[in-house]
């Protein structure tokens, strides 16, 4: 079993960031809306700093954060959920994931003379100008004793909004309302996500509805519902989404008030990168001799953490064992 964080000495020195009230869960009573409100705050400008990425790049990447916050707020059991986009554009790879307890990593990797060109011609791209043709997948990962569910879809839309709103379309059924924005301001960078998710509704046969009609105006009724939720969510600006000085509950007030809204219990994000130089030790443990002599240079082998962006260094005679 891994060290808690607070615990393992063998972890770089990174920032101990926690946002109490990052994700706000909500549900419309009696509607078949639930949804959560993320506000990154402080933590977005602490992990998308990290690298020395183009704005347009932090920017996706703020996004993404924001993203596998709200998701990975429903998960039921110990694990993570995680974002990857894989795509032919300057931003080749793109990773993001949020564990159950919170905790966020990022990281992207991205061709620099290909961003330069296209920041000479469109000095503010879409999200998919960025990635280019390619696919998005999401992965719920419960730990090394279960399988890892994964869904892939194409890489649809100008937005990562427009992105996910069509994996849960095509992949999961699933529909969702997905709003999110990033951005740097005169404090740093801030990054949020407003998600709603349509849930099945409480009517059927299967609760002894027996009668058409009657199932027939149930069904319009939440579809109605569905949709005035939808267009009152639409009315969010950017600016109240990032905004820090605006509470969660006073804004889907505002948002949702004459919709029976009802808050759920806030939950912490925090700094989550979950390296350290143990489990980089124990890798380098798994590799052959001679390629652990082609590793070092000087007499030192180097492995990067690319989510936090930290060195970390192991004398060769550290690792491994040499043949005698």
């Amino acid at each position: 079993m891994d060290a808690p964080a607070f615990l393992d000495r063998d972890r770089p020195a990174v920032p101990d960031v926690v946002v109490p009230g990052g994700v706000t869960p909500f549900y419309l009573g009696g509607r078949p809306v639930r949804g959560r409100l993320v506000r990154l705050g402080r933590l977005a400008d602490v992990l998308l700093t990290r690298h020395e990425n183009a704005t347009v790049v932090s920017a996706l990447g703020g996004k993404a954060l924001a993203l596998v916050a709200a998701l990975a707020s429903a998960l039921k059991f110990q694990g993570s959920f995680s974002l990857q986009i894989k795509g032919d554009g300057p931003v080749g790879m793109l990773l993001a994931d949020c564990t159950d307890t919170g905790g966020l990593r990022f990281y992207a990797r991205t061709d620099e003379k290909a961003l330069e060109a296209l920041l000479a011609t469109n000095p503010a791209p879409t999200d998919r100008l960025l990635t280019g043709a390619g696919y998005l997948a999401l992965t719920v990962d419960q730990g090394p004793d279960t399988d890892r569910h994964q869904g892939i879809v194409e890489i649809t839309g100008d937005t990562l909004a427009d992105m996910a709103m069509h994996y849960f379309d095509t992949s999961e059924q699933h529909a969702c309302k997905i709003m999110l924005a990033a951005r740097k301001g005169p404090e740093g960078w801030r990054a949020g996500a407003l998600i709603l998710e349509r849930i099945a509704h409480g009517g059927g046969v299967e609760d002894g509805i027996q009668d058409a009609e009657t199932r027939d105006a149930l069904d319009e009724h939440e579809e109605d519902s569905w949709q005035t939720a939808c267009m009152l969510a639409a009315t969010l600006t950017e600016d109240e989404l990032l905004d820090d000085t605006l509470p969660p509950a006073t804004l889907l007030h505002r948002l949702f008030h004459e919709e029976s809204l009802q808050l759920g219990q806030p939950r912490a994000l925090a700094y989550g990168c979950r390296c350290s130089r143990a489990k980089l030790s124990d890798i380098l443990a798994r590799f052959p001799q001679d390629d652990l002599d082609h590793m070092a240079e000087d007499g030192q082998i180097t492995m990067k953490c690319e989510f936090c962006n930290h060195d970390f260094h192991f004398g060769r005679d550290e690792v491994g064992t040499r043949p005698t």
